[in-house]
């Protein structure tokens, strides 16, 4: 174990948000499986939050172990790997597992790589039995993901940025962000203060990569044109567009259960009660009825296009959607798949032929 660091403001602030956030922890995953995962790079955001948690997690009646991802995409990365394994050992982490991934090319570069991640981190926290795992993104993450999405058009959902905390897909345990209130500086700042010497990727340096090119060049210009406080601003953005869209996701889930009917093809939606609701609630049920009944995400554009059949409506023919025909029929819109399966098992089309 390395020498005790002093108390410095910068330790201090990262052993407050990790606190919380294990505080946070629901009670159930507490009793069943008291045991988090910090997600190592061993970068200086991970490497501090891992040094956080290897001194909190007992205080809150926890073990903290440590989860490093190699994704073999540089040369030398199985050696950053295990140097990060090292470092979490010597912080006092147990069980420490180095999870080494293969890459593929869906989605582009930083997709693969995130895809492949959070595979790798939900095996480790399923296999080890963890209540959350604890992943290392800062204020500065926050604000450059919501300033890309800004700039990308993609809508208050990618401006909401990344959220605290969320259940894995297989609900047996979940990610925590606890540094989200934490700026970049303050990271490394800390691992400064605690004699602690974090691995530099050279991809975070790389200008190919358009967060980079956001981090080094755009919000800096930013601030200095702006004035500082830039990234405090994007982040509460992101939080206030958050919980006002999670009010209405829960407003839509509330109402389409009175809205909906369903049927052995599908589901229809009430189009008075649809047109009667304001146009964000409107496109909430609208998109909630595909997802969950056909598992189909709509894009805007395919959101609106059928909104159009409430707010527009003049005798058209339906929409054809990824696997999913809408037709308006009776007063209600009728979502179809186009190929479903019947009740004695038999998939046929939508209309009906085997």
């Amino acid at each position: 174990m390395p020498d005790r660091p002093r108390l410095s403001p910068a330790i201090a602030d990262v052993r407050r948000a990790v606190r919380g956030a294990l505080t946070g922890l629901p009670p159930t995953a507490r009793v069943s499986a008291p045991l988090v995962l910090v997600a190592l790079s061993g970068g200086p955001d991970s490497l501090a939050l891992a040094a956080a948690a290897a001194f909190e997690a007992p205080r809150a009646g926890l073990r903290a172990g440590a989860v490093i991802v190699d994704h073999g995409l540089q040369p030398g990365s199985a050696d950053a790997a295990a140097r990060a394994a090292q470092q979490a050992t010597e912080l006092g982490l147990a069980p420490v597992r180095v999870e080494r991934v293969q890459v593929g090319a869906e989605g582009g570069p930083e997709a693969a790589a995130r895809t492949a991640r959070y595979a790798a981190l939900e095996r480790a926290a399923s296999e080890l039995g963890a209540a959350a795992v604890l992943l290392g993104h800062t204020l500065d993450d926050q604000a450059e993901t919501v300033l890309l999405g800004l700039a990308r058009g993609s809508g208050a959902a990618s401006l909401q940025g990344m959220r605290a905390h969320w259940p894995a897909a297989s609900g047996r345990f979940v990610f925590l962000r606890p540094l989200l209130g934490i700026r970049r500086a303050t990271t490394g700042r800390a691992c400064a203060d605690a004699g602690l010497e974090p691995w530099t990727d050279p991809q975070n340096a790389d200008a190919a990569f358009t967060r980079v090119r956001v981090r080094q060049r755009v919000l800096p210009v930013l601030e200095a044109e702006l004035g500082p406080g830039v990234a405090e601003a994007l982040a509460r953005t992101a939080d206030q567009l958050r919980e006002d869209a999670d009010a209405l996701d829960s407003f839509a889930e509330e109402l389409v259960e009175d809205l909906a009917e369903h049927a052995e093809a599908g589901i229809s939606l009430d189009a008075a009660a649809l047109a009667a609701n304001p146009a964000a609630l409107r496109q909430r049920l609208i998109r909630l009825a595909v997802s969950s009944e056909f598992g189909v995400a709509l894009s805007r554009q395919q959101t609106l296009e059928v909104a159009r059949l409430v707010t527009d409506w003049h005798g058209q023919e339906g929409i054809d959607l990824p696997g999913v025909r809408v037709v308006r029929r009776d007063g209600r819109l009728h979502f179809e798949s186009t190929t479903f399966v019947s009740r004695n098992g038999e998939a046929r089309g939508s209309d009906g032929t085997a």
